[in-house]
């Protein structure tokens, strides 16, 4: 299913699922999707979904619609194309691809790892409130008694869910649940972190950086060398992407 992501300078503001034949953009009440802003005509543009197309349409707006900073009148909508109605954008985006390109650009598979970096990293990181990290405890697991794998198994139950919400930039709407014991994020050779999914909760960790202590921000403040829990609705910046984590 196609979406609309409503911004505004950047930040996200809201989505609306293409669950719908027709959809008008404006400043009335009547809206489907409602702007409230003087730069935006009372009706401004329509949208019609016809199968699996989406097609726009500018009502003789004040100000133009424009895509992709292009002034249009009519235009048959594309994964991606950011629409202007004012001072607002509206990123139009078909879930499937969406997912393609953000995992492909964002989420780090094992194979792409910076292994070495990461095992120090966590390495360093290895005992937090007295607990060691999931990766660093791989090589001990054997050891581990029965009875401490059913601890273990009933805090990683008992935790609740966890999602990345992007907050900016090309992917903004997009989400990624948290699932695994080990997520890395980021762009390798420009700043790469890593998320740990441990009984007691959510911590990140700065893998590797472009530059020296260039560490991720969390809430606007530097992590450090160290691994630092998360709290819901806290904000991350990573390579130049923020993203929201949220529990559930």
């Amino acid at each position: 299913m196609a979406r609309l992501v409503l911004s505004l300078d950047g930040q996200v503001m809201a989505e609306y699922n293409m669950n719908k034949e027709r959809y008008t953009i404006g400043r009335l009440p009547d809206n489907d999707i409602r702007i409230d802003n003087a730069a935006v005509s009372g009706h401004h543009s329509l949208i019609i979904n016809i199968l699996n197309d989406s097609f726009l349409e500018d009502l003789n707006s004040t100000n133009g619609t424009y895509v992709n900073g292009k002034l249009i009148k009519k235009h048959a909508l594309q994964h991606g194309d950011v629409i202007t109605v004012g001072h607002h954008q509206l990123r139009f985006v078909e879930d499937d691809e969406q997912q393609d390109e953000f995992e492909k650009t964002m989420v780090i598979q094992p194979s792409a790892r910076p292994v070495e970096k990461l095992r120090t990293a966590v390495g360093q990181s290895q005992v937090i409130d007295g607990e060691p990290a999931p990766a660093a405890a791989a090589a001990a697991a054997a050891s581990v008694s029965q009875t401490g794998k059913s601890r273990a198994m009933d805090g990683a139950a008992a935790l609740k869910r966890a999602k990345l919400q992007v907050l900016s930039g090309a992917f903004a709407g997009r989400e990624l649940e948290i699932t695994k014991a080990l997520t890395t994020l980021g762009r390798p050779g420009v700043q790469v972190a890593a998320i740990t999914r441990r009984g007691e909760g959510y911590y990140i960790v700065h893998v590797d950086s472009g530059k020296a202590d260039d560490f991720p921000l969390v809430n606007g403040s530097p992590i450090g060398a160290q691994a630092t829990k998360l709290s819901d609705n806290d904000v991350i910046q990573l390579a130049g992407v923020k993203m929201g984590f949220f529990l559930s």
